[in-house]
């Protein structure tokens, strides 16, 4: 697999727009072109990517409305990972691990030439699947963490399982005791 490259596997016309298009065109042309991304282009020149995360993400702190006025090229993050059409596969998979990414845009001399996906690798060569079972899994995990931190500093009402009064508690040591038994901890 290590004489392969990208642009013999990459989709060679991914879906674009313009980076002045709105959240709200930018979702139909999604739902319309059944992907879950869009790549932002000006005269050729990728200068964006937006993906349905982002765009689910604006609709939870904006309105459906704001939808219509955000630009996509304002949620688009600022730097992008993107490999050469002369890459193996291997250093492609490489990129997407470092990365977290599933998707690479392609890029030779400065423009945008093509779109390389780990659906792209897995439908030519399977055996890389447990490879990318592997990169699910250790992204899953960092959101398991993710969680268990936040739950760390969460407050609870309840009794405390030191002395039973009724108050307000935090997880210590794996239990939920009070402020006053926290303190002569």
């Amino acid at each position: 697999m290590t004489y392969l490259t990208v642009a013999e596997l990459m989709t060679r016309d991914p879906i674009k727009v313009n980076p002045e298009t709105n959240l709200l065109e930018c979702a139909k042309e999604m739902i319309k072109k059944r992907v879950g991304s869009l790549l932002l282009v000006k005269d050729n020149k990728l200068v964006g990517f937006i993906s349905r995360r982002d765009i689910l993400w604006a609709l939870i702190k904006k309105s459906k409305e704001d939808l219509e006025t955000i630009k996509a090229i304002d949620i688009s993050p600022k730097k992008i990972a993107t490999i050469k059409p002369t890459a193996t596969l291997k250093e492609t998979m490489s990129k997407m691990k470092k990365f977290k990414f599933r998707k690479l845009p392609v890029i030779q001399n400065g423009e945008l030439v093509g779109l390389i996906t780990t659906k792209d690798i897995l439908n030519f060569n399977p055996q890389f699947y447990p490879e990318i079972e592997e990169f699910n899994k250790i992204k899953e995990e960092e959101i398991k963490i993710k969680r268990i931190k936040q739950l760390k500093n969460k407050v609870y009402e309840g009794v405390c399982e030191e002395c039973g009064n009724h108050d307000f508690l935090a997880k210590t040591h794996g239990m939920l005791i009070c402020n006053s038994c926290r303190s002569l901890k």
